[in-house]
């Protein structure tokens, strides 16, 4: 803890100060009106900035100066974010929710992190994450769009309702605006090829009595694929200290003839691993996919008399992305044989195909289509001392994932006629005739679709007085129908198509919610805030849930803030509605392989398929979270806040844990959970074929830690003004299922993030320094505690940025992110997602990134 606290101090720091939305409250004694606010984690409208619980503010002004064009690379880089943050960095032919993103708050997953848009829920993706994770696709919300991001690092369910778990993602859209403003912007890496493309415009028109803005918006990359990536991009990490996970499904391959493995002849000596030929995939893999985004916004407002303003939001967007990754890999479960008489085959005898890959067919690519609609139309005004806001909301999120028959799409019944006829030769490692790979491919399609329908209502205002204080209110109510379907290809499930995940899931629900808060003021320096709510599920049923905040104002400068609340996540439509879904699982099958031996094919690395059904049994998951905190205005110019948090979740929805399935039922050739292969002659156990498992409320979750955060500013005179700011978080523990992970793989201790901005005229300058704190390589669950553990390095990423305001309307942007080029620190990594030295979901590969920018207003 030392040495990242000594490091932060020397980086103190000013955030901006944002200027929230207001609405003005009509004043009879006063000609000037009161401004009152809503802050996110509060319904109740008031005069000041400062609630009862730890929000940060991304301005405009900041997201403009980190030089990210993706909402999803500038949320990651927050220091509360955490593991379950994801992105389509690392996109492949085993992702189930490719071309998506999401936020992850304090580690929770981002199905416990709730996502707002003007302080209203959006609709989940269609394609859900990990096969059952709903979340909330961020690509969806354009980054030119943004006025500002509230981040609520609180539990918020007696707020806002499920998934405010680990906290709130409030993104505030530009609104009001009037002028006509052009944006354009262009980057790209120094190392591998890779660039961005960036373009918006925002035009708005109004008065006093209303105003239209209009925003386009958009941005397009390129991407990395691994044979790009040097170390990074390769599957045999035993040259740098770590593992060869090379496949064992290979290019040559292996067959069982009378019963033995046989490796194909032509396997090159390097690639063979006792009876097995491997294959590195890891070039093929697609680092950054290339993606493409276009959006549309209508935000308006309009007086309509009686103190009564009518609004309008209408959001549109469309996405494309791609996925892939190395050819189809085939083993004995797909039934392929070559004849004794086919003219290649060198041993005259049937064989069976035991492991092999249609490299000649070509890599596995997805083409990802997605468009969402969103309309919100709504009243709001005021009956006497009373606000009040009532709306509609309907949402629409479709996706389209399709492979065509150039994109390496096999079909095993295809294969099997082509191999029959003679025309197709699996030995060697040919290049068969393009007239075959054209009769053995096919053409893939997905189909996902998520709706939301939502009524809401509001009213706050003052209730009555305590003590002669006025104590403040807000009450309201929501509806809300949703439903999703996510439809694989027909070949999925007829057991076609091989080494590819396939999710099928179909599910509706209808809810309702009633809430109430207080805020009282019990002196006149401490105030109390209470509420609770009510949700009623059409599924799963009904919960209520409370919170309670104190802020006391011990003096002009220094203020303490305490919550309490609890909270839920209801079961999401993906895992209540889950059809037969498919997953690969790297692991070893240690009943076959009890001992690493080169000579046994069963001990090479193997992606196993696990297959997961739904559980309309699932109950809410439940959960309790408290803050203790202070703020310090040392000065004008210096303040400095600290807060302590825990969040507790119980009775969490999860997958049973792989390994004890395996362990229980795959010593046992009859299983019907762990189904296997017939065995070979002198096995008691064939080679293994599927794990059956499912989602059940089984796990908890629990994290403590520190937040500190402190902004300076001070004056240079005549060389400008210099402001700092510096934004720590520290993990002290998090616990799942009795093990503390904290300083584990994927759960740095420290994180934080510090910033100087340097204004001086027409001239500005941003650098921002990044620290992501060392933790341990992975290990087996039940080694965590071992005292030698591997630890994977620290990392520090530079930022800069110049700008220069060449007139009143125009300005000129130059940067770069990770200017000195850090790589990832190496990692062994988890056999799993991360097989290529680093840790995936933690440090981003793309290496140093420069752009250029103009601005352009009038």
């Amino acid at each position: 803890m030392k040495t990242p606290f000594q490091l932060s101090l020397c980086a103190l720091a000013l955030s901006a100060f944002y200027s929230p939305q207001t609405i003005a409250q009509e004043n009879d004694s006063s000609a000037e009106a009161d401004e009152r606010i809503q802050v996110t984690g509060s319904r109740i409208n008031r005069t000041d900035l400062e609630g009862a619980s730890p929000v940060d503010v991304i301005s405009r002004d900041e997201i403009e100066a980190s030089g990210f064009s993706n909402l999803q690379q500038l949320l990651e880089r927050n220091p509360a974010a955490g593991v379950g943050t994801f992105s389509t960095r690392g996109n492949s032919q085993d992702s189930t929710a490719n071309g998506g993103a999401a936020v992850s708050l304090r580690g929770f997953g981002a199905d416990a992190t709730l996502v707002l848009v003007n302080g209203r829920r959006v609709n989940v993706s269609a394609f859900a994450e990990g096969v059952a994770n709903s979340f909330v696709d961020i690509n969806t919300i354009p980054v030119a769009a943004i006025e500002r991001i509230d981040i609520l690092k609180d539990g918020a369910s007696a707020i806002y309702g499920s998934d405010a778990v680990a906290g709130v993602v409030n993104v505030i859209l530009r609104d009001d605006y009037v002028g006509t403003e052009f944006n354009a912007g262009y980057g790209g890496t120094t190392g591998p090829s890779y660039d961005e493309t960036t373009f918006s415009t925002v035009w708005g028109n109004g008065d006093s009595s209303g105003n239209t803005t209009v925003i386009l918006d958009y941005f397009k990359n390129s991407s990395i694929m691994g044979y790009e990536m040097g170390r990074f991009g390769t599957a045999n990490q035993a040259p740098y200290g770590g593992n060869d996970f090379r496949s064992s499904r290979g290019y040559p391959g292996n067959f069982i003839l009378n019963g033995e493995v046989v490796i194909d002849p032509g396997c090159p000596a390097e690639n063979a691993f006792g009876q097995t030929c491997v294959y590195d995939y890891g070039p093929w893999t697609m680092t950054i996919p290339e993606s493409e985004r276009v959006g549309a916004l209508i935000l308006a407002n309009r007086e309509l008399g009686n103190n009564v303003e009518g609004y309008l939001e209408i959001a549109a967007q469309h996405n494309s992305s791609m996925a892939g990754g190395a050819a189809t890999p085939l083993d004995l479960d797909a039934g392929l044989y070559v004849p004794a008489d086919h003219p290649n085959n060198p041993w005259g005898e049937r064989v069976d195909i035991n492991r092999y890959r249609t490299v000649d067919a070509g890599n596995r690519v997805w083409s990802i289509e997605s468009d969402t609609l969103r309309l919100v139309a709504g009243l709001r005004g005021m009956v006497g001392m009373w606000d009040w806001d009532v709306a509609v909301q309907k949402a629409r999120s479709r996706s389209l994932q399709t492979g065509d028959k150039s994109q390496g799409w096999v079909r095993t019944d295809l294969l099997q006629e082509e191999i029959n006829a003679g025309r197709y030769n699996p030995f060697g490692g040919v290049t068969n005739p393009q007239s075959v790979i054209d009769a053995i491919t096919t053409s893939l399609v997905r189909r996902g679709e998520s709706h939301l329908t939502a009524v809401d209502g509001s009213i706050t205002g003052e209730a009555f007085e305590l003590a002669g204080r006025p104590v403040m209110m807000a009450a309201g109510f929501e509806y809300r129908e949703e439903d999703v379907e996510d439809i694989p290809d027909d070949q999925f499930q007829r057991g076609l198509i091989f080494g590819t995940e396939s999710v099928s899931a179909s599910a509706e629900r209808d809810q309702w919610a009633a809430y109430v808060e207080f805020l009282a003021p019990l002196t006149d320096d401490l105030e109390l805030s209470v509420a609770a709510r009510h949700d009623d599920y059409s599924d799963f049923g009904t919960t209520t849930n409370p919170q309670v905040k104190l802020r006391w104002n011990a003096s002009d400068t220094l203020s303490f803030r305490a919550s309490y609340g609890e909270g839920f996540r209801a079961p999401s439509l993906a895992q209540i509605g889950l059809g037969p879904s498919q997953v690969s699982q790297f692991f070893l099958d240690t009943y076959r392989c009890p001992e690493v031996d080169p000579s046994n094919p069963a001990c090479a690395a193997t992606d196993y398929t696990i297959v997961f059904g739904g559980n309309p049994n699932l109950e809410a998951e439940t959960s309790e979270s408290w803050n203790l905190g202070a703020v310090w205005q040392v000065n004008r110019d210096w303040d400095i806040s600290a807060d302590i948090w825990s969040i507790t979740q119980d009775n969490k929805i999860d997958r049973n844990d792989f390994e004890l399935v395996y362990q229980a039922e795959c010593n046992n050739q009859n299983s019907t959970v762990c189904v296997r292969l017939d065995p070979l002659p002198g096995e008691t156990l064939g080679p293994l074929s599927r794990l059956y498992n499912s989602y059940i409320n089984i796990s908890s979750q629990e994290a403590n830690g520190i937040d500190f955060s402190t902004n300076y500013g001070m004056s240079l005179e005549d060389m400008g003004d210099l402001k700092f700011a510096l934004d720590w978080s520290y993990m002290n523990k998090f616990e799942k299922n009795g093990i503390d992970y904290a300083g584990e793989y994927n759960y740095p201790e420290h994180r934080w993030v510090a910033s100087a901005n340097w204004t001086r005229g027409v001239l500005g300058a941003t650098a921002t320094l990044t620290y992501i704190g060392e933790f341990e390589d992975y290990q087996a669950p039940q080694a965590v505690e071992a005292s030698e553990a591997r630890m994977i390095d620290a990392q520090t990423l530079l930022d800069l940025q110049v700008r220069y305001d060449v007139s009143a309307s125009m300005q000129l942007v130059f940067g770069g992110t990770n200017v000195l080029d850090e790589e990832p620190p190496f990692a062994i990594g988890d056999g799993d997602g991360d097989l290529y030295g680093y840790a995936s979901s933690v440090h981003n590969p793309r290496g140093s990134f420069v752009y250029g920018k103009v601005s352009y207003k009038f």
